[in-house]
């Protein structure tokens, strides 16, 4: 939904997919479909966040980003007990949701740095929150994962440091949480619709020169580290 919308606004979407070909052929034709529709531009590319040589493929592929949303995510096998969880779920779930997240940053910063306003959105999580994690009341406190919450505690981290390095050259760096969306990631039993979960991305994705930078956003405004 966020690159639809993106591109109702005008913005050239290069929308990325692991394994286009495959499971996810059909919503690469969605995809396209509406962009035919509407007369808008969105292209499809195949990038596995954990494979440099597929992210370096796609980055040759484009001349210029102004936005860079990094979405990939795995939430691994639950539950995810802290005492017993395997060091290789650990690993998986990292590779994808931390490493590979940097990975793309990385690669793509040179593109971002050709646009005026470069913005680099970081989908995180209402769990990647310790603040709330340490509150009883919170009303997600029994949900504690531990891969797929400290995963995302990581990337915001990272984010921050991000955002400071790049503070004096026009770039935004936020995380961003679309809240408890109802989508395949969690067998469609959030709260929210996909719809209000890209708005807020969108909304953070496309700041102007006077928002925040090292944030981490919710719908609600800022979250609680």
């Amino acid at each position: 939904r966020a690159a639809k919308h993106l591109a109702k606004q005008g913005h050239h979407v290069y929308a990325t997919m692991r394994n286009v070909q495959g499971k996810n052929a059909e919503k690469a034709r969605e995809l396209l479909n509406f962009a035919n529709d509407n007369n808008l531009k969105i292209e499809i590319h195949d990038i596995d966040v954990t494979s440099d040589e597929s992210v370096i493929k796609a980055v040759a592929q484009i001349d210029k980003v102004d936005v860079l949303i990094n979405n990939a995510g795995i939430r691994g096998n639950v539950p995810q007990p802290a005492s017993e969880i395997p060091i290789e779920q650990l690993r998986q779930v990292f590779e994808t949701n931390f490493f590979g997240m940097i990975q793309v940053t990385q690669q793509f910063i040179g593109l971002l740095r050709k646009s005026a306003q470069p913005r680099i959105i970081n989908v995180t999580s209402d769990l990647a929150s310790l603040t709330n994690h340490s509150d009883p009341n919170w009303k997600f406190y029994p949900f504690k994962s531990a891969a797929y919450s400290p995963s995302k505690t990581a990337l915001n981290a990272y984010t921050v440091m991000l955002a400071y390095e790049l503070k004096d050259e026009n770039f935004k760096v936020n995380c961003v949480n679309p809240g408890h969306t109802a989508t395949d990631f969690n067998n469609h039993r959030g709260e929210k619709t996909v719809e209000q979960g890209a708005a807020v991305i969108v909304k953070y994705a496309t700041l102007d020169k006077n928002g925040e930078t090292g944030k981490f956003f919710s719908e609600d405004g800022e979250t609680a580290w």
